[in-house]
């Protein structure tokens, strides 16, 4: 009976451990994950710069995006300026200048440069 209540805790820990790598699916994330949403202005290799209208900041502001995401199904590409797109990320806003989102779980697209350009228009 000792070995049984010596090893349950380390398995359980083990199994954790396993069930946090899996990765989630698009669905659990736009689902469960915050989201924001604002207009590409600048395309980097590692980054992208949104515009970005929200309560907390309703004169708009600048934000760099981290393309580095944790479902790779999650990033569409290609990425181009006037995009509107949905970043889903950890809940985490750096209060720079940009404003930074460091931890992305996924980028979708909302509405491709050409039509988010004809509704500006």
């Amino acid at each position: 009976m000792k070995r049984i209540t010596a090893v349950l805790p380390s398995l359980v820990i083990i199994l954790l451990a396993l069930v946090s790598c899996v990765p989630r699916s698009m669905n659990y994330i736009i689902a469960n994950e915050p989201s924001i949403t604002g207009v590409v202005q600048e395309v980097h290799d590692t980054y992208i710069l949104i515009y970005v209208e929200t309560e907390g900041y309703p004169t708009g502001a600048d934000c760099s995006v981290s393309l580095d995401v944790e479902n790779k199904d999650g990033l569409y590409s290609p990425i181009s300026v006037g995009d509107v797109v949905t970043v889903y990320f950890d809940g985490s806003i750096a209060e720079s200048y940009p404003l930074q989102i460091n931890t992305v779980y996924a980028i979708t697209l909302t509405e491709p440069a050409d039509r988010a350009q004809q509704n500006q228009g």
